[in-house]
């Protein structure tokens, strides 16, 4: 600490020199030193003229004095102790009694105005990120190969071969394929308002020249805005090309179903799975909570489309323009029970149960070339359970309703009644040497039209499927299956039904 000079008659001392750090430090530094100074040369002024005729001082006076000059001192000290600035603590005055002067001493100059405390700055919040910051991007990819093990590879003229609508690779002289290529552009344009875009590079295009078929091309999958009504989320309004809330399967992504395949009995309500319309969730935060618990588990979910949803739609299918005056209106529910309470086995269970149903009025495409000029009754009832996995799990669900569905007697489409599901049974092994992985066996069912397909054709379905899906790395999940197939073709030209073994291998890229 730096030892008061004895003031000389002229009031002066020298000023020791401050390392340049910044500016700001500087000022402060100089700042005390010049009111050090006052102190000093208000001493010296009162010993100075402690001789001379007046009216004396108290020391009393003297010591207030002195005392408010240190005050003054502290608060410039204050101002510069800052978290970049740190100055050498300035030595108080000597505050021993001494002769007062005959007159007050000169009052000291007033002190600067202090610097803004760099506290201050660091204590602004940061700005809010531009929407584009919080956009991210992911995708996944599905390369198939499919062997007909032994069953109806061809067929002639006018019977069913061994085909589904599911995966065009099934068939004869057939190897490789690409069933899809996703890429999943989403983000958060506001704190209520968010974006999803999801193209598909891996569609095929028919009625090409000669009948060859064209692979590789891209296709609009989902494309809508969600805006929020609250801020905890649990309302939201879609809008947009999205999922149509019927069937707990066919609002489960493709990249999280354990099946190869969707069912043909519930995908035959909306094939494709989407249309273009507007629709409400509503998620409780209770249910939310559980989806949450589950979620974090890894189980298989069927994405955050709401415990309750209303919607109305076109009607008339994925990526097709609207044909009539009337719209699809959707209802669905569903709401997962915690078995914890059960004790026991039930320890971490959940139980999933629901129900769907939609009305609509849709022209299917005729083979002849533009859509039939006739609107048909399409209306659908459904109820769905599901067990998750923990480690033993079932799945089911299953539809009743009539739809558009070509009749062979009168060689025209007509309304007629359906109905179709699937039971399906898996267990989860968390860990072994080959990663975790999942095996299932599904049984399913469908009897009635297929509205997607030229003239609506006939379905009938039985199917047995038996599988696992490794997971060696989290990008990577690998399936493999056995499938006995007892279907129709879905092709009104042709008649009965084909029967065949297949081997099914699907490996999915996840990015």
């Amino acid at each position: 600490m730096n030892q008061i000079r004895q003031p000389f008659p002229c009031g002066t001392s020298v000023e020791p020199q401050l390392p340049d750090h910044d500016d700001e430090r500087n000022r402060a530094a100089i700042r005390v030193r010049r009111a050090s100074r006052y102190v000093r040369i208000a001493l010296a002024g009162s010993i100075a003229l402690s001789g001379g005729a007046a009216q004396a001082q108290s020391v009393q006076d003297l010591q207030r004095q002195i005392d408010e000059l240190k005050a003054t001192i502290a608060e410039l000290k204050a101002a510069q102790n800052g978290p970049t600035a740190q100055t050498a603590p300035v030595p108080a005055p000597v505050t021993a009694p001494v002769a007062v002067a005959a007159t007050p001493a000169p009052a000291p100059k007033p002190a600067p105005a202090a610097a803004p405390s760099t506290r201050l700055a660091a204590a602004t919040p940061e700005p809010k990120r531009a929407w584009y910051d919080r956009i991210a991007i992911r995708g996944y990819t599905q390369m198939r190969f499919n062997e007909i093990v032994s069953g109806d590879r061809t067929a002639p003229e006018g019977q069913s071969r061994l085909r589904s609508v599911h995966d065009g690779s099934i068939g004869d002289d057939t190897g490789f394929s690409l069933r899809r290529v996703r890429l999943v552009l989403q983000g958060d344009l506001t704190d209520r308002v968010s974006f999803y875009l999801q193209p598909d590079f891996a569609v095929n295009v028919s009625n090409q020249s000669g009948g060859e078929r064209r692979e590789g091309f891209a296709q609009l999958r989902d494309a809508y805005v969600d805006t929020f009504l609250d801020a905890d989320r649990r309302f939201r309004l879609r809008f947009g090309q999205s999922k149509v809330p019927f069937g707990w399967e066919n609002m489960q992504s493709s990249s999280n179903r354990i099946t190869i395949d969707r069912s043909d009995g519930i995908n035959s309500g909306v094939p494709g799975e989407r249309d273009l319309g507007i629709v409400v969730y509503y998620t409780p935060t209770g249910v939310q909570r559980i989806w949450d618990r589950l979620e974090e588990d890894g189980q298989k979910l069927f994405g955050n489309y709401g415990a309750f949803a209303l919607g109305v739609y076109n009607g008339q299918g994925i990526s097709r323009a609207e044909t009539n005056d009337g719209a699809m209106t959707v209802a669905m529910a569903t709401w997962p029970f915690a078995l914890d309470g059960l004790g026991g086995a039930f320890t971490g269970q959940v139980f999933e149960a629901g129900a769907a149903a939609f009305r609509n009025r849709v022209q299917p495409e005729l083979r002849s070339g533009g859509v039939s000029d006739t609107s048909f009754a399409d209306e659908r009832f459904g109820v769905h359970a599901i067990l998750y996995p923990q480690p033993f799990g079932f799945q089911a669900e299953w539809n009743w309703g009539r739809g558009p569905e070509y009749d062979d007697a009168s060689q025209s489409i007509t309304t007629k009644r359906l109905n179709g599901g699937y039971v399906q049974a898996m267990a989860r092994v968390r860990s072994s040497p080959l990663g975790p992985f999942m095996p299932y066996a599904r049984r399913q069912y469908y009897r009635g039209g297929w509205k997607a397909l030229p003239n609506a054709p006939r379905l009938e379905t039985d199917e047995f499927e038996l599988g696992i899906e490794f997971q060696p790395t989290p990008p990577i999940e690998l399936t493999v299956a056995y499938a006995r197939m007892t279907r129709r073709e879905a092709d009104e030209r042709r008649e009965g039904r084909a029967e065949g073994d297949l081997i099914r291998t699907q490996l999915q890229f996840n990015y």
